[in-house]
């Protein structure tokens, strides 16, 4: 195993280390305070250099270390040092969240070497692969779409795609209609906004309804504002009929701003929808009972509230929260056999989210994160990765995935698959595969990987043929088993 120098610890400070902590220059960003203070002996690259004392510190870039790899330990060896072995203690001078940033920064670091050393081919349209429990095959199933954001299946031949610009498509047999549906409300586009998910109601067969979350402009004071909503309406012909709003807060909470509208669907079988709305880019919403943003809705599918939800007696928040703290959650998906409802959400940087949902609860946002700012430097306002009366995540992404749409496997095809929750990611452009079991998280497998900006996936989920379907940039693709 290859020590590093940054991960020795001793709780004690000697002249030498006591000087140096002394003399440590913040200035907000962690890679001005790397460079300032840890490049001279771990290298401006963290490729490893040179102690004063002349002794060699091996680079940081790797994975084995001698006293642990894992987030919490190299905390500990950056606050505690190894004065020993020239290592200096920076707890007196760093706070929590400077340490922390400074972990998300080794962490970004090596995933990007990591990359560096390994040639990732630009996926093609048709492909084989293999996983941990299955081998696959890949291929086109729809093709010429512009940013599609959701599937879903009408039976075993029909489906219908949402695509960000506001369109929604019918699907016969692998082939998209040539002309969009018509007849939604006005949706706005602009930066993250849009036609987001589509989910039929669990007895769509019967009663033909489609459930639809779109960003939806308003104006106010002369502006435009938007916020979600959610409706449902039925398919005749070429348009969308009868349609009813299930959820559209007061024009009065609407913001303007272009960030985090979430928009993911999950029903629970049990007569209830389930809705996620994002933030909207300011995280104080998130801990506001009082309004809609950051949180996870609950109501009933015809849009009645529920006498059972967590704030609908008395006046301690808005009657359709489920749960609250969330930053911008655009994967929702609920256990096949458990009934544990699970949301991914985009962190900052650094800090991407899986959380087990639970009624009433508080996830924090932005009060704790394991991500920091955008710039490099500890969340404003934030006060650690933990705090009393708030929700851990099952799991969480260094650097940053962006997690978006995400389904359990409950087909035949792939046996050994089922129950397990397939993500969809943006950032990293991959498909991942994880195994949980309550509020833990068993593995992890990424199953595949591109590298430009059309093998971006928004969404991924199973289709009545036991199938899986991959919303990429431009595209549907199918997964099924290798030949």
């Amino acid at each position: 195993m290859r020590p590093s120098s940054l991960l020795y610890f001793a709780a004690a400070f000697t002249p030498l280390s006591l000087a140096i902590a002394q003399n440590v220059r913040t200035t907000g960003k962690i890679t001005e305070v790397y460079a300032q203070n840890c490049a001279n002996c771990h290298g401006p690259k963290l490729e490893g250099g040179m102690t004063p004392a002349n002794n060699k510190v091996p680079s940081l870039l790797g994975e084995q270390y001698l006293h642990g790899n894992d987030d919490e330990s190299i905390a500990k060896s950056i606050k505690n040092g190894y004065p020993e072995k020239e290592m200096p203690p920076w707890g007196a001078a760093l706070s929590d969240k400077d340490i922390r940033s400074m972990v998300i920064y080794i962490r970004e670091q090596q995933f990007l070497f990591k990359r560096g050393q390994i040639k990732i081919e630009k996926l093609p349209d048709a492909f084989d692969g293999k996983s941990q429990l299955h081998n696959f095959h890949v291929d086109t199933w729809v093709a010429d779409l512009v940013e599609p954001w959701s599937l879903a299946f009408l039976g075993a031949d029909k489906a219908i795609v949402t695509e960000k610009l506001g369109y929604a498509y019918l699907i016969d047999k692998g082939k998209r209609a040539a002309r969009p549906l018509i007849g939604f409300p006005a949706v706005d586009t602009g930066g993250q906004a849009g036609l987001l998910d589509v989910v039929p109601h669990p007895d769509y067969a019967k009663n033909g309804w489609l459930y639809f979350a779109f960003s939806d402009p308003q104006t106010r004071d002369g502006k435009p504002v938007s916020l979600t909503r959610v409706i449902r309406g039925k398919i005749k012909g070429n348009a969308l009929v009868e349609q009813q709003t299930i959820f559209q807060a007061p024009v009065e909470m609407y913001p303007s701003g272009g960030n985090h509208f979430g928009g993911r669907i999950v029903f629970d079988g049990k007569g209830h929808i389930f809705f996620t709305i994002g933030e909207r880019g300011n995280g104080p919403n998130a801990q506001n009972l009082g309004g809609v943003m950051g949180k996870v809705h609950r109501l009933m599918d015809d849009g009645k509230v529920p006498a059972d939800n967590p704030f609908v007696k008395g006046d301690k928040g808005f009657a359709s929260i489920w749960s609250y703290g969330h930053r911008n959650p655009q994967g929702l998906a609920m256990h096949p056999a458990t009934g544990d409802l699970y949301d991914l959400e985009h962190g900052p940087r650094g800090g991407d989210e899986v959380n087990l949902v639970q009624a009433g609860r508080n996830y924090g946002w932005p009060v704790i994160t394991w991500g920091m700012d955008y710039a490099g430097s500890p969340m404003p306002g934030s006060e650690g990765t933990t705090k009393e009366g708030m929700e851990q995540p099952v799991t969480y992404w260094l650097p940053s995935i962006a997690p978006c749409g995400a389904s359990f496997y409950a087909g035949d095809l792939f046996p050994q698959w089922k129950n397990s929750l397939f993500v969809a990611s943006l950032a990293a452009k991959e498909l991942r595969r994880l195994e949980l079991k309550g509020n833990k998280l068993v593995s992890q497998e990424v199953i595949f990987k591109g590298e430009t900006d059309s093998n971006r996936i928004r969404h991924v989920i199973g289709g009545p043929d036991g199938a899986l379907y991959v919303l990429f940039r431009e595209r549907i693709a199918r997964l099924t088993p290798a030949q």
